[in-house]
């Protein structure tokens, strides 16, 4: 029985340690609703979805503008199969899966994205340009 345990206890211990693209998987951004940036939405929206905005200043004719740049990430359940699918390649490669997975989850680490955003006067958006779609 003890000849058993030692191999199978190497086998975990090895995937654990070498487990990196799992938790590069688990721990990529998440997915933020775009679908806020249209016009009507209210500023507080946009504040509670994406925090504060990179930009923010007032043009002409006394309107507010505002840039907000961030990471589009990925729903928690995709990033929970991404993370399950590396540790069990990792347990049947015995760890050799890591050469592939961990540049790839280096790879797929979300779209960067920008958006400039145009306030009416009760600080509802009333104009949205995509400034950046990686």
């Amino acid at each position: 029985m003890n000849n058993l345990v030692k191999p199978f206890l190497a086998l975990i211990v090895t995937a654990l340690l070498s487990s990196c693209s799992v938790y590069m998987a688990a721990d990529q951004p998440d997915k933020k609703d775009i679908d806020l940036f249209k016009v009507g939405i209210p500023r507080s929206l946009l504040v509670a979805e994406f925090g504060l905005p990179t930009v923010s200043e007032v043009r002409d004719e006394g309107k507010k503008y505002e840039i907000y740049a961030f990471t589009q990430g990925y729903s928690t359940g995709a990033k929970a199969g991404r993370a399950v699918f590396h540790g069990a390649a990792d347990i049947l490669t015995f760890g050799l899966w890591e050469v592939v997975g961990t540049p790839t989850e280096s790879i797929f680490d979300g779209t960067q994205m920008a958006y400039e955003v145009r306030y009416d006067k009760n600080d509802k958006i009333d104009q949205v340009v995509i400034l950046k779609k990686k």
